[in-house]
C-alpha cells in the first residue's frame, strides 16, 4: 500500500513537472535567475556588514594589519552565511509581500551568521590581532540593516510602482472601525483603483487625532455624517466584525442618514485571518441589523446524537430542510437520509452536497410523509435512528383558502405516519419542526401545526422506545415565504413596498441560527417537550421595510410604502406560548421548554377516524380544527379583544 501510494505521488509530480515545462517554459529559469540574485543580494550584505563593521569601528582609518582578518573571515564566514540563509528559508518568500513571517527568516539567518562569526572570534589569531569584540554588535545590526532593510525598501517601490497612481482616484470612504479589521482593509483598499480611504471613525478615544496607514482616525462613529461631509464622501464601509449589533445598526443609520452607501466586511474570522479581499466587501443586508447574536450550542453533546448514526430528515429541500441537512453533516453521520417530495428540490440539494461535501454518505429519496409503505420501505432498508420532520405546508394565505383540508392531511396526517414508523421500527428519536403560528392559532396552517405536535405528544405517552420531541420558532431569513426578498423585488422595480399594515410585527432569526437551535434542543431532549427558540425582540415589519428602502439609497418619499390589510388568517403579531402554557429554563440560554395543555387518551383514535375521510370543505375543515384546538381563532386575525388578550410573552 505505501508503495502505491509512492508510486502515485511520483506520479503526480512527473505530471505536474511535465505540466510545467510545456506550458510554461520560462518559469524555471525566471525562478533561478530570481534566487540567484536574491542569493547574490544576501552574500554582498555579508561584505557589507563584514568589511563596515572594521570600518566603524576604526572611525574609517582601518589599520593594515587587519586586513588579514578580514581576508580570512571572507574565507570562512561567507560560506557559513550562506548556509545560514538557506536553513533560515529566506528563498521562500516574495519581496512584494515581504513582511513579518520574512523578517524572522531574516532574524534567523542573521542568528546563524552571527554565531559562525562568534566561533571565528573565538578561534581565529593573526600576529597577536583578534576580530574586535565590538564587531559582535556591529555585524548582526549592519546585516540586519543590509537584509531587512532591502527586502523592505524593494517592497515600498514595487507597490508605488504598482499602486502609486492609484491613490489619487477612486470613490472616496470612509471606514467605520480602527482597529484590526480596519487596519487589514485599509491596506487592501490601497491596492484598488475603486475605492479611496479618506478617514476612520472609532469609538475607542485614544485612536482620535492618530493614523492608520497614513489615514486619520477623525472621532467617533457619532461624528460619522461630518466626517462624510468635509471629505465629500458618499460610500461608507463597516470593519467591525467583532462589534455588536446595536453598534453596526447605529453605524448604519448615520450613514443612511447622511445619504451614503454603506457595505461591510467578512465575518471575523475571515478578517482576523487577513483573508480579506476587495471582493468580499458587499453592500450590508437587512439581516447585519436585526440584532441577531452568534449561536454557540453544545458541539460535543450533538455529535453524540449524531455522530456515526444513520440520520432522515423529511421535507429536506425545503428552507428549514436544507440547512438542517448542511449542519448535521458537519457532525459525520454514518450516512443522511434526504426525503422529499419535490424532486427539483431533492436534486438541487443533491448537488450542493456533491459540490460542497462529496464524503458525506447521502441517500436522496423520492417520497411523500403521507405514504405509509413508502416509509416502511425507507425505515426498513436504511434503519434511520434519529429523524428530523421539517415536511409541511407553512405558506398561511395559500392555505387558508381553498387548501384547508391539503394542509391537515400534510401537516397532521403525515407526521402521525412519520412518528408512526418511527416508533414502528424503533427510531431513537423523531423532532417536529414547528412554527410559532401554532400558538394561538388563527389561521388553518397555525392550527394544523398545532395538531401535529399534539400527535408527537401522544406518541411519546403511547411508544416509550421512540424520544418525540417538538421546537418551535418564527420567520427565518431567506425563506422562501420570508417578506425580505419580495420587498427586495419590488424596491427593485422603483415600489411601492407593500406591506399588509402598519402595527404588524414579526419574530426572526437566520436560517443557520434556527437549524443549529434546532440541534441543539433535539440533543438535550429527553421526550415529550416543546423547546421554545429565543427569537429576540419583535421587528415592525413598517420599520423593516422602511430600513431596507434606505439602504439601498432611497428615500421615503422616492420609495413610497402601501399598506394592503391582513392577508387571510395573518395575525398582528405573533406569539411563542400560548395562554395556558408555561416555560422553564434548560441548560442553553436561547432554550427553553413550554409546557402545553395536556392531550385526551382517545386523541390518536379519534384523529385517525377524521383523517381518514375522502374530503372535507374549508369551512368543514375549519369546524374541526375547532374541536382538536380550543384556541383556534378562524378569520379574525388579532384584531378582535378576544384573541389580542391572549398573548403570552416568554417568561424570564
Amino acid at each position: 500500500m505505501l508503495y502505491d501510494l509512492a508510486r502515485i505521488r511520483s506520479g503526480y509530480n512527473r505530471r505536474l513537472k511535465i505540466n510545467i515545462d510545456s506550458s510554461c517554459p520560462h518559469i524555471p529559469v525566471t525562478i533561478f535567475l530570481r534566487s540567484l540574485i536574491v542569493l547574490i543580494y544576501d552574500l554582498s550584505a555579508f561584505g557589507f556588514a563584514w568589511v563596515g563593521g572594521f570600518l566603524l569601528r576604526f572611525n574609517f582609518d582601518l589599520p593594515a594589519n587587519f586586513l588579514p582578518v578580514i581576508a580570512w573571515g571572507l574565507i570562512f564566514l561567507l560560506p557559513a552565511h550562506a548556509v545560514a540563509c538557506r536553513v533560515a528559508g529566506l528563498y521562500r518568500g516574495i519581496w512584494m509581500f515581504a513582511s513579518l513571517p520574512d523578517l524572522k527568516r531574516v532574524l534567523k539567518a542573521v542568528g546563524l551568521s552571527t554565531a559562525a562569526l562568534l566561533i571565528f572570534f573565538v578561534f581565529s589569531r593573526y600576529e597577536n590581532q583578534v576580530v574586535p569584540r565590538s564587531l559582535l554588535v556591529l555585524y548582526p545590526i549592519l546585516m540586519m540593516v543590509f537584509m531587512g532593510g532591502g527586502r523592505a525598501a524593494y517592497r515600498m517601490w514595487k507597490e508605488h510602482r504598482l499602486y502609486g497612481g492609484l491613490i489619487a482616484q477612486g470613490k472616496p470612504v470612509v471606514i467605520v472601525g480602527a482597529g484590526r479589521g480596519g487596519a487589514i482593509l485599509v491596506r487592501e483598499l490601497e491596492r484598488s483603483a475603486d475605492w479611496r480611504v479618506v478617514a476612520l471613525v472609532d469609538d475607542d478615544r485614544s485612536k482620535w487625532g492618530r493614523e492608520l496607514s497614513g489615514h486619520l482616525v477623525a472621532g467617533g462613529i457619532d461624528s460619522l455624517p461630518e466626517v462624510l461631509a468635509a471629505e465629500k464622501a458618499a460610500h461608507v464601509i463597516l470593519a467591525m466584525p467583532s462589534a455588536a449589533s446595536d453598534a453596526m445598526r447605529r453605524a448604519t443609520n448615520l450613514a443612511v442618514g447622511a445619504r451614503a452607501h454603506v457595505f461591510t466586511v467578512p465575518g471575523l474570522d475571515d478578517v482576523m485571518g487577513g483573508r480579506v479581499a476587495i471582493s468580499s466587501i458587499r453592500p450590508i443586508d437587512i439581516e447585519d441589523l436585526l440584532g441577531r447574536e452568534v449561536v454557540s450550542i453544545d458541539t460535543p453533546h450533538v455529535a453524540a446524537m449524531l455522530a456515526g448514526k444513520t440520520i432522515l430528515v423529511t421535507g429536506a429541500g425545503g428552507s428549514i430542510g436544507s440547512e438542517l441537512c448542511r449542519q448535521i453533516a458537519k457532525f459525520s453521520p454514518a450516512r443522511l437520509v434526504l426525503f422529499e417530495l419535490s424532486e427539483f428540490a431533492l436534486y438541487t440539494l443533491e448537488q450542493w452536497f456533491l459540490s460542497h461535501q462529496p464524503e458525506i454518505v447521502l441517500l436522496p429519496l423520492a417520497g411523500d410523509v403521507k405514504d405509509v409503505a413508502r416509509l416502511d420501505e425507507v425505515f426498513v432498508a436504511y434503519h434511520p435512528q434519529v429523524v428530523f420532520h421539517a415536511a409541511a405546508y407553512k405558506h398561511v394565505p395559500l392555505m387558508e383558502v381553498g387548501n384547508a383540508w391539503q394542509a391537515a392531511r400534510n401537516n397532521i396526517l403525515g407526521t402521525l405516519r412519520v412518528a408512526e414508523a418511527s416508533a414502528r421500527h424503533k427510531a431513537e428519536r423523531l423532532v417536529l419542526i414547528s412554527t410559532d403560528k401554532a400558538v394561538n392559532p388563527t389561521n388553518v396552517m397555525g392550527a394544523t401545526k398545532r395538531m401535529a405536535e399534539m400527535v408527537c405528544e401522544a406518541m411519546q405517552r403511547q411508544n416509550a422506545g421512540t424520544q418525540f420531541e417538538m421546537v418551535r420558532f418564527g420567520n427565518v431569513l431567506g425563506s422562501t415565504g420570508s417578506v425580505i426578498p419580495k420587498f427586495q423585488e419590488q424596491i427593485a422595480r422603483g415600489g411601492p413596498v407593500t406591506v399588509t399594515h402598519p402595527d404588524i410585527t414579526r419574530y426572526f432569526m437566520s436560517i443557520p441560527e434556527a437549524a443549529q437551535l434546532v440541534l441543539q434542543a433535539a440533543a438535550m431532549g429527553r421526550g415529550g417537550e416543546i423547546f421554545v427558540l429565543d427569537m429576540g425582540e419583535p421587528v415592525k415589519i413598517v420599520d423593516l421595510a422602511r430600513k431596507m428602502i434606505h439602504l439601498c439609497g432611497y428615500s421615503d418619499k422616492e420609495i413610497r410604502i402601501e399598506f394592503s390589510g391582513l392577508r387571510p388568517g395573518e395575525k398582528l403579531y405573533e406569539e411563542l406560548l400560548a395562554d395556558d402554557e408555561q416555560t422553564r429554563k434548560t441548560p442553553h440560554p436561547k432554550l427553553r421548554i413550554a409546557q402545553a395543555r395536556a392531550v385526551d387518551d382517545d386523541f390518536l383514535l379519534n384523529l385517525q377516524r377524521w383523517l381518514d375521510k375522502s374530503s372535507q370543505t374549508d369551512s368543514e375543515v375549519r369546524e374541526s380544527l375547532l374541536h382538536w384546538v380550543p384556541e383556534y381563532c378562524p378569520n379574525v386575525g388579532m384584531l378582535e379583544p378576544s384573541c389580542t388578550s391572549r398573548g403570552a410573552n416568554l417568561v424570564n
